[in-house]
């Protein structure tokens, strides 16, 4: 497999960047940045999904998937569409789902063999709760790399 361009998670920032290393762009040979694009682009909505925001229509997507002629085939996740949700048995169905809707072409191009998708209810100290999920991806070589999101929006990339 060819490496990537690796995308850096700032945890404080709670977003991704590119770096340069001696002047050419970090790069990987693992799975990390295509999980973190496929998660963190949002999908466009289906016209039957419940919006966030009552007062907005915007179903989002990505803008390269406007030129593409298949509904089937679509860049990123529908997890944005839980950013108000409580954390519920229901949400956590839909958070697995969304998670392995958005991954599932990792398997259809052959890039993994399996992708395995564990998604929990985590109570914090101040007493409020969050979305975590593990994702653990069977590669094709047939080594596993596992990628845990602590609240989906602070990536902890383990083995």
């Amino acid at each position: 497999m060819a490496n990537d361009i690796k995308i850096i998670w700032d945890d404080d920032l709670a977003e991704g960047d590119i770096q340069f290393d001696n002047g050419d762009l970090v790069r990987e040979p693992g799975l990390e940045t295509a999980v973190l694009m496929s998660l963190y682009t949002d999908r466009l909505a289906d016209i039957d999904d419940i919006l966030p925001d009552s007062q907005s229509d915007d179903r989002r997507g990505w803008w390269g998937d406007l030129i593409n002629n298949t509904n089937d085939d679509q860049i990123g996740s529908r997890l944005w569409l839980l950013e108000r949700a409580t954390t519920t048995t229901e949400t956590l169905v839909d958070a697995k789902f969304y998670i392995e809707e958005c991954l599932q072409w990792m398997i259809d191009d052959g890039v993994c063999q399996d992708i395995e998708v564990e998604v929990e209810r985590q109570n914090r100290d101040d007493g409020s709760a969050t979305l975590a999920a593990k994702i653990s991806i069977l590669k094709s070589d047939g080594t596993t790399t596992a990628i845990k999101f602590s609240d989906l929006w602070d990536a902890q990339i383990g083995e």
